[in-house]
Formats: structure tokens, C-alpha cells, sequence
């Protein structure tokens, strides 16, 4: 490949768990000439072929910024999406919706030739969590109760449309299960557990139970294995959805394992109670309709990205855990705002 054929790719939401792995992968790529990391704070982390440039996509003042960033790229990757506050459902929709509509637009008007949209297993209806796991034709209707599922959806649909109206832009829609790396391990402690939760807490001498009910059955992804799966899908030919997950299948007793207790069955109405008195009191900030959620995900299949991406996990779901956990206990974190390592207790 020639100097002027390699790929100028904007990265939106750059800094958070999933972008520094995509950065950090499209960076070591000979085929990507440069990449433009867009963040809501510019990091200090500094990449080979990697520039960083402030936009929050919740702003309107910031679209002629947006657009210009992305006028003459080759390809964007949309990662950017806020969990928080989970309170406050208007603010996460203006982030995660509005701000993914101005993006959209963007690559309409600069023509850009792909866009990889960051989906995920949340976009889609309730579904078995046994058996082989969905395929990408699964419904993508989320669950109506939690934000998070909602707006993943209700994207879907948008892309529905724009794919329609702009067949010249490739659009594929990654759909990763839960996306675990020990740099990432502070800033989703923060997220779902609480900005004071010791993580030290996470340790088998003061867990000795793990609670088993109905519905804890879910999958994993090392992140850095989902960012070899974006970057593939944005230097093949490639269109449509991908589900990406690791094996095998976590449940209570793959946790239980993981932290040498004892998997010990309880109702999950019990289990949801004590989660919905935290979140009203602002103790927890993970809401008691993103429980209902992810008790109601369906189990992926992942034969279309290994098939047609040629893509394989490196790291096993359980081991993608045990980074992530490990990394609750140091405080592990990287030279981002969002990413920031810091220990607790």
C-alpha cells in the first residue's frame, strides 16, 4: 500500500475503555496513515500516528467542530457514550443519542466512505441464555425499562435509516457482550458500583458468597480483543452487525470461582430490592431497570465475525474478569480523564 492509499480514521469517545484499545490498535496499523482521538478532555497519553482534539457531542455549539474533524477522514469509528448519570435519563440521551445523531450527520455530509458504529448486546430484545446464542438477525428492540438498552436501540433504528439514505457509506454495527481489561477496572467501578466503593472489598477473604438467581448469565470480552475486531471490520468489505464475545458463558459459579467463595442461590427479588433502595438513596449508581436489563440479555453467537472478520478472542472471558478484577484492587487506570486509576479503601 502506498503512503497516500493508508487510511485517515477519526475515533470519537477516544479515551474511554474501548477507545484506547481501538487507538491504540489502529496506531500500530501499517494500513491507518493517522488517527484523530475525539474526547470530551484531551489525555495525556501520547500514540504513534495520534492527534487528540476536545468535542462533546452533547453541545450543539460543537457540531461545525465535529464536522470539520471529520470532513475528510476515510473512516470514523463512533465510540462515545455516557452511563451516567443514571438519575438523570434526558442528560445520558442527549450524550448517547443527540450526540450520536450529530456524528451521523457529519459523516453524511463529509461523504465518509465507512463508519464503524459501536452497538452492543443491549440492543437486543430479551432472548434464550442457553443454546448456541443469537445471530446478528436477532431483534434489536433493547429492553424498555433502562436507558442504556433504549438508546442502544432506538441507534439501531437510526442506522436503519441512514444506511438507507447513504448507500455509499459502509455502516457496520459492533455488538459486544461486557468488555473487561484491568486499565479499565477504576473507571467502571466508578460507574457501576460507586465512586467510594473500595475496591479492595473485591478480595476472596471478605466475599465468601456469591448470589445465584435467575437470570446471572451473561458473557465477556477482553476490550483489546473487541479493538482487533473493529479494526478489521474497518479495512475489510465488510457491512451490517457483528457480535463479538468470549467463552465460555459467566454465571454465579464462574464468579464464585473467580473469587474462591461460594455460589449460594437467592431470590432475585431480593437481589433487585437491595439494588433499588442503594440507587434511590445515591449510594449505588448502577438502577435497578439496568439489573432487569442484563437479567433479560440473550446469549451471542459469534460465527459471522470469526467467519467473515477472521477473528478469534485471545483472552478467555474468565481471564478478561480476572484483569478486570485485579485491576479494581490496584486502582488501575491510564493517562485519560475517564480511565484515571485511583484506589479506594
Amino acid at each position: 500500500m502506498n503512503a497516500s492509499d493508508a487510511l485517515k480514521v477519526v475515533v470519537t469517545g477516544a479515551t474511554g475503555n474501548v477507545g484506547t484499545s481501538v487507538v491504540r490498535a489502529l496506531a500500530r496499523e501499517p494500513r491507518v496513515a493517522s488517527v484523530l482521538g475525539l474526547a470530551r478532555r484531551r489525555p495525556g497519553l501520547t500514540l504513534p500516528k495520534t492527534e487528540w482534539a476536545e468535542v462533546d457531542l452533547s453541545l450543539e455549539r460543537d457540531e461545525p467542530r465535529l464536522a470539520q474533524y471529520v470532513e475528510d477522514a476515510d473512516a470514523v469509528v463512533h465510540l462515545a457514550w455516557r452511563f451516567q448519570p443514571t438519575h438523570d435519563p434526558v442528560e445520558t440521551w442527549r450524550s448517547n443519542v443527540l450526540g450520536s445523531l450529530r456524528v451521523f450527520d457529519a459523516v453524511a455530509a463529509g461523504r465518509v466512505p465507512v463508519l464503524v458504529h459501536a452497538s452492543s448486546v443491549g440492543a437486543y430484545s430479551p432472548g434464550p441464555k442457553t443454546g448456541p446464542g443469537v445471530s446478528e438477525s436477532w431483534p434489536t428492540h433493547g429492553w424498555p425499562g433502562a436507558a442504556y438498552t433504549r438508546e442502544k436501540a432506538y441507534l439501531e433504528r437510526v442506522l436503519d435509516t441512514f444506511e438507507r439514505d447513504h448507500p455509499l457509506t459502509r455502516v457496520v454495527r459492533m455488538r459486544p457482550a461486557f468488555l473487561f481489561k484491568e486499565e479499565s477496572a477504576s473507571e467502571q467501578r466508578r460507574i457501576f458500583a460507586g465512586r467510594f466503593f473500595p475496591g479492595g472489598l473485591l478480595r476472596p477473604e471478605l466475599l465468601p458468597l456469591v448470589p445465584r438467581f435467575e437470570g446471572l448469565r451473561f458473557q465477556a470480552l477482553h476490550t483489546d480483543d473487541a479493538a482487533e475486531a473493529y479494526l478489521r471490520a474497518l479495512l475489510r468489505d465488510v457491512r451490517g452487525a457483528f457480535n463479538l464475545a468470549a467463552d465460555p458463558v459467566v454465571d454465579a459459579e464462574t464468579l464464585a470461582g473467580l473469587l474462591d467463595a461460594r455460589a449460594v442461590k437467592v431470590p432475585r427479588s431480593a437481589v433487585r430490592g437491595a439494588l433499588a433502595a442503594a440507587w434511590k438513596l445515591r449510594v449505588a449508581p448502577a438502577s435497578p431497570d439496568l439489573f432487569d436489563a442484563v437479567l433479560r440479555l440473550p446469549v451471542l453467537a459469534t460465527e459471522r465475525a470469526r467467519r467473515e472478520l477472521d477473528w478469534e478472542p485471545t483472552v478467555s472471558s474468565v481471564e478478561a474478569l480476572r484483569a478486570f478484577l485485579r485491576g479494581v484492587r490496584a486502582g488501575s487506570g491510564d493517562a485519560t480523564a475517564p480511565l484515571t486509576g485511583r484506589r479506594v479503601g
